[in-house]
């Protein structure tokens, strides 16, 4: 399909339209600007700007000297497109979801604000927070030493990131984010037309030296995750948030946000990196450990960060269901949900079939929350061989910038009993992978 259009807007609509309907194919290049500027008879900064538009749309990525490409994935692809549904007898290892036997049932909570709510109706001009989640809010910040004076509420970690990141950058800003790291938060910053900067990251997540180095190629924000880290399942150790806030220290304007998904369901003890630099929050979801429908994270920050968000909030959907920010206090204060126990669970399934690859000689990552890591050369290879002997898991390029292949397996559908044949699979697929399907 030929690109068309006299305007920057005609032909950035032109090249989305071919893009969407598939005549422009994941990892096209688009024509150099002055070829088509040529080609259409305009300005090549019409051209430019059509491309910036694109890029912005998160439809496009730039690449030097490769040019302008059709990104991998479009950042309006649906998040785990590609585990679909599953062949008769696969196992599912690959949906990242948490355990829904783990989760507290919602209806009693529902039922008690119900009832309460009886003749009342939250109002426009109401709070948008709702003073008691407020209060369970900072009383949970500060057990672990993050500042909570000023709280805003969001429809979930990745919408309050997205609100951090659009009320500090530009487009055109760079981010450090994890790599490998969360596919939906890389999207994000794509479609934010924002520059993505991968950081190495270990067991403790990343790297003091990696992060170094992205703050001297001029990175405007840093994105982390506390715990449960997705895919690795790397934790911040406390002796690690010290050197990552020493290396933050001398940047005291780059944005700094803490995801802690891991809220609720991981056992490991949060460590903050909040407040090496004058511009930070700490997110908080409490999908995993509470339940995805909930749709609900607290973030604390410093005073005009958090303003921000509230902001943008007040300008569009105003607030997050009071109803559900009261449901989460219930749920709270009613000690519905044992973290420690849930996280013990999570712990013993993954220890289990990391200790089984372990003795078959093949290493494998994951110390809290609900996924294992699993490096290898062929991780496409690796997957199909997988399927094939009836489990799914997660191929390892969606969450990877530069970092090397691996593949990311879910434990939450499964059980300790289930590593021993799941691990005997991985070490086949491994040491003599099938063709990829």
């Amino acid at each position: 399909m030929p690109i068309t259009g006299r305007g920057s807007q005609e032909i950035a609509d032109s090249v989305e339209r071919s893009i969407v309907r598939g005549a422009l194919a994941s990892g096209a290049a688009l024509p150099p600007i002055r070829d088509l500027a040529g080609e259409l008879g305009v300005n090549p900064n019409t051209v430019a700007a059509a491309y910036r538009m694109l890029r912005d749309r998160g439809l496009v990525e730039t690449g030097g000297r490769r040019g302008t490409r059709v990104r991998g994935r479009s950042a309006s692809t649906p998040r785990e497109d590609e585990a679909g549904a599953l062949p008769p007898g696969v196992r599912n290892a690959a949906d990242g979801n948490p355990d829904p036997r783990l989760l507290p049932d919602l209806g009693a909570a529902l039922a008690e604000v119900a009832r309460r709510r009886r003749g009342r109706h939250t109002l426009y001009g109401d709070p948008p927070v709702v003073p008691a989640l407020a209060e369970v809010a900072r009383e949970a910040f500060a057990a672990d030493g993050v500042p909570a004076d000023e709280v805003a509420v969001t429809s979930g970690a990745l919408d309050g990131i997205d609100r951090l990141l659009r009320s500090s950058l530009r487009p055109g800003d760079a981010v450090a984010v994890e790599d490998p790291g969360w596919p939906a938060e890389f999207d994000l910053v794509a479609a934010q037309g924002l520059k993505r900067v991968g950081v190495a990251l270990d067991d403790e997540g990343m790297r003091p030296d990696a992060l170094a180095a992205a703050l001297r190629a001029g990175v405007r924000a840093v994105v982390l995750t506390s715990r449960a880290q997705n895919p690795t399942g790397a934790v911040v150790t406390a002796e690690r948030a010290a050197l990552l806030r020493a290396e933050l220290a001398g940047y005291p304007n780059v944005l700094t946000v803490e995801d802690d998904h891991g809220f609720g369901f991981a056992e490991r003890p949060f460590a903050a990196v909040a407040g090496a630099t004058e511009r930070w929050a700490v997110v908080r979801s409490v999908a995993k450990g509470y339940g995805p429908d909930l749709r609900l994270a607290v973030l604390a920050g410093d005073p005009v960060t958090v303003d921000r968000v509230r902001a943008q909030l007040q300008a569009g959907q105003g607030w997050v269901s009071r109803v559900l920010q009261e449901a989460f206090v219930e749920l709270w204060r009613g000690g519905a949900v044992d973290p420690a126990a849930v996280g013990r669970v999570y712990a013993e399934r993954r220890e289990a079939l990391i200790g089984r690859l372990a003795e078959n000689g093949v290493a494998a990552y994951g110390r809290s929350g609900v996924n294992v890591w699993v490096p290898l050369e062929d991780e496409a290879a690796a997957v199909g061989a997988l399927l094939a002997r009836g489990w799914a898991v997660a191929p390892g390029r969606r969450f990877r910038i530069d970092a090397d292949p691996g593949i990311r397996v879910t434990v939450s559908a499964l059980d300790p009993g289930d590593m021993p044949a799941l691990a005997a699979a991985i070490t086949t697929a491994t040491r003599a992978p099938g063709p990829a399907v």
